[in-house]
């Protein structure tokens, strides 16, 4: 009998972990012909959500978790997940209930048929209108600017055959990105299961302007060469105004050596704006840099603190 693992990454989600576990197991109840587990790998939460998970895995075998030695970030955690699984797919989905649990039969419908990707795309949102707005922006931007096609309102919840769980073993990415990597390494037919997203069952979200900063920046530098060309192609033309300027300047200067006099206003003016461009870009290149440094030291994905249920067998080191 063919296992359907269910990954559930969670932080600081006491309100949400036994009803999610609940949830789950009804919906691959329904299926009924596959065997299942439902991995919990929690990111050093600060409230009960580890106590509730330790009585989960106590009272029902198929219930795992893993407790990370600190938060690892919300890229390296659910990725790291992923490779722990034990099943002959794998789902992956939020524990706030945003992805609606009726997802689940629809992705292995299509899993049934062949693909060994399943995308699930939000089509509509129950989020903050203006949330959504910058979020499409953003979406059409990298995927303008970036050589491999992006996928549009796709967060990483879906369902990932074994076969392409084993590309992502062998990776050996430090700063993992999977919504690119489904994009650039994914196969060329991939699934495809359209859903609203809901809002929050309970809680607070995670998620605030740095978190979003991160996502971005790691998209942006992961698969796009935009910045850096863009900032040579201005430095050159910036450096291209200057030149011609001073040189316009000094003409007027020799020709009207008297009567020409320009005050200290333009000058100060273009200074500054030069001076913008350039911290502007170099920021732009630090960002290329700090991705570059973090792969190059590459460090584990996780630290853990403790795993639950899980057999002799079932771990697999950081590859």
């Amino acid at each position: 009998m063919k296992k359907i693992s269910v990954l559930i990454p969670c932080y600081n989600e006491e309100e949400n972990v036994v009803p999610m576990s609940q949830a789950i197991i009804a919906e691959l109840t329904k299926i009924g012909k596959y065997d299942y587990e439902i991995l919990f790998i929690d990111n050093c939460s600060t409230d009960q959500t580890q106590a509730l998970l330790t009585e989960l895995c106590q009272g029902n075998q198929r219930i795992k978790a893993i407790f990370n030695a600190k938060n690892f970030g919300q890229f390296n955690s659910p990725y790291y997940g992923m490779l722990q699984t034990t099943g002959d797919c794998v789902i992956s989905m939020c524990c706030d209930f945003q992805d609606p649990l009726s997802l689940i039969p629809d992705l292995v419908a299509e899993w049934e048929k062949g693909y060994r990707v399943v995308c699930a795309i939000k089509k509509t949102s129950r989020e903050n209108p203006l949330m959504r707005f910058f979020r499409t922006c953003y979406y059409k931007l990298i995927k303008r600017m970036s050589q491999v096609e992006q996928i549009e309102h796709f967060t990483g919840t879906g369902l990932y055959d074994r076969s392409f769980i084993e590309v992502l073993r062998g990776l050996d990415d430090p700063t993992p990105f999977l919504r690119g990597i489904v994009a650039e390494l994914g196969p060329a037919k991939r699934g495809v299961v359209y859903y609203e997203q809901q809002r929050r069952r309970a809680g607070k979200t995670h998620n605030n302007f740095f978190s979003l900063y991160d996502a971005a920046m790691l998209s942006f530098t992961s698969y796009t060469k935009f910045g850096l060309r863009i900032a040579t192609i201005i430095g050159f033309i910036v450096g291209g105004l200057s030149f011609f300027i001073g040189l316009a300047y000094l003409i007027l200067k020799l020709i009207f050596w008297n009567s020409f006099q320009m005050g200290m206003a333009p000058v100060t003016i273009g200074i500054f704006f030069i001076g913008a461009v350039q911290l502007f870009f170099i920021g732009l290149i630090g960002e290329y840099i700090l991705s570059m440094n973090t792969r190059i030291m590459n460090r584990p994905l996780v630290i853990e603190e403790k795993r639950l249920n899980f057999e002799d067998g079932d771990r697999h080191e950081n590859c």
